[in-house]
């Protein structure tokens, strides 16, 4: 069953056409990254999505109910994370929170349960002090339990990791890992290793369109040669590899085949055999999400 299925979403702001047939679904407990450069159209389509935006056309159903400008789906459905989250400073964490919960009708002994765990699971059950002395780190983990106080079936975390250091980031996305498991995670970014690392599916947007929508695997697929990477023992062999091997490269002392197939591979470590030219290392290097994002939008 699909959280979320978006299809055809357009919208454009005076002459400028952000969205142009923006399509792609999310399923039950996936973390699916919404991938595109700054600007691409990735927080217009959130901001539709959660009924804040009114589109110019297509059309978007959260658990199997349309959303339309100025409605959210009942029930509380969706969970919001914005990249620059707000608070009332004033408050710590358990009264911002109990705040949040009254004001969805949460049970009052339910709600106090919800917000132990939850600020068990991002580490912050342990402060007291005021949200205004929260670095950005805690804030966006705050702002996660926010999302997460209802129990929603999906959440929609817009860049939550775009301003935060090394240790930030490796907390942020270990926390949506971990969400998947009860909710279904929009995890909208441009940041293309944080999605390696936490996501199933994708869906890539350039120009206002879904360049690419598919799983991993799916985007991997489209691209099966990869690099070879050649290191030999003796520097100097690498002018016979080069010469047998035109469309290769010398760099650095190595030598690198691009875009080698298995044939390829098999003929080189042939060559090699047959010139009984000595090798310290052979490596093949897969192409990464940032190689594939730039091959897919044309770039």
């Amino acid at each position: 069953m699909n959280v979320l299925e978006v299809k055809e979403l357009k919208k454009s702001f005076g002459s400028k056409k952000v969205l142009d047939g923006v399509s792609f679904d999310v399923p039950e407990n996936c973390v699916f990254g919404f991938i595109g450069r700054n600007g691409a159209g990735k927080t217009t389509t959130m901001r539709a999505v959660l009924g804040l935006l009114k589109a110019d056309g297509g059309e978007i159903n959260v658990c199997g109910e349309k959303v339309s400008y100025g409605c959210t789906p009942k029930g509380g459905c969706i969970g919001f994370l914005p990249d620059v989250p707000e608070f009332y400073g004033y408050m710590n964490a358990v009264e911002y929170l109990t705040l949040c919960g009254e004001i969805s009708g949460m049970d009052r002994k339910k709600l106090k349960a919800r917000i132990s765990e939850l600020l068990e699971l991002v580490g912050l059950d342990k402060e007291k002090h005021r949200i205004k002395g929260y670095s950005r780190g805690m804030k966006q983990r705050l702002g996660i339990v926010q999302a997460l106080i209802n129990r929603p079936k999906l959440l929609i975390c817009d860049e939550p990791t775009s301003a935060l250091d090394p240790v930030g980031r490796k907390d942020i996305l270990d926390i949506i890992s971990a969400a998947k498991e009860y909710t279904s995670v929009v995890f909208s970014t441009h940041i293309l290793s944080d999605v390696e690392r936490v996501c199933s599916k994708v869906a890539f947007l350039e120009g206002g369109k879904t360049a690419f929508f598919g799983s991993l695997e799916d985007i991997r697929a489209l691209r099966s040669d990869t690099a070879l990477e050649l290191t030999l023992v003796c520097p100097n062999d690498i002018e016979k590899v080069a010469a047998a091997f035109p469309e290769g490269k010398e760099t650095d002392g190595r030598f690198i085949l691009p875009k080698a197939s298995e044939k390829d591979c098999a003929e080189l470590m042939a060559f090699l055999s047959a010139k009984m030219i000595p090798i310290k290392r052979l490596e093949r290097h897969e192409a990464d999400l940032e190689d594939l994002f730039l091959e897919v939008i044309g770039k």
